[in-house]
Formats: C-alpha cells, sequence, structure tokens
C-alpha cells in the first residue's frame, strides 16, 4: 500500500468516526442538536410544512425582539401573528 493510500484510509476512518451517531465535539455540540431527519419526522407528525418568505431586515428584527420579550419561538410568534391577522 502507498504511503497516500494510507493516508487516504486514515482520514476516511477518521471522519467515519466523526460523523458516527452519538458523537460529541465541543461542548455538548451534537447531544444539545437533534437529528435532522428526527426533527423533521416530528414536525411532519405535528403538521407542520416548512414555508419561506423574504422579509425586511428591519421586521425581520422586531419579531426576533417581540419573540423574546414574549418568551416564545419565533416559529410560534409568526404563527400567532399571521392568525390573528388573517382572523382580523
Amino acid at each position: 500500500m502507498k504511503k497516500t493510500d494510507l493516508a487516504k484510509s486514515d482520514a476516511k476512518k477518521l471522519m467515519n468516526q466523526m460523523s458516527a451517531k452519538g458523537a460529541t465535539y465541543g461542548v455538548g455540540a451534537s447531544a444539545a442538536m437533534p437529528d435532522r431527519r428526527e426533527q423533521r419526522e416530528r414536525e411532519r407528525a405535528l403538521g407542520l410544512v416548512p414555508f419561506a418568505v423574504k422579509l425586511n431586515s428591519d421586521l425581520v428584527k422586531q419579531l426576533q425582539t417581540l419573540s423574546k420579550e414574549r418568551g416564545v419561538e419565533l416559529n410560534e410568534l409568526v404563527t400567532q401573528l399571521l392568525q390573528k391577522g388573517l382572523s382580523a
């Protein structure tokens, strides 16, 4: 085996170890974040659908501030505001 092949093999092993399920690096990096596939499944079960829009940066800052003041997630705040606006 050539020296470069050995280096490639070692790199592949290292990449596999880093991407292994349950592997944590840093301060609980992956332990705090759920698997994206699992997150999508949970959201799908709740009937949530991704809906991307482009908003003015000032409006986004207002939404983020209001979200922090109310102590709710941004998604929940936008849902409340849209429902309130549509019912009016």
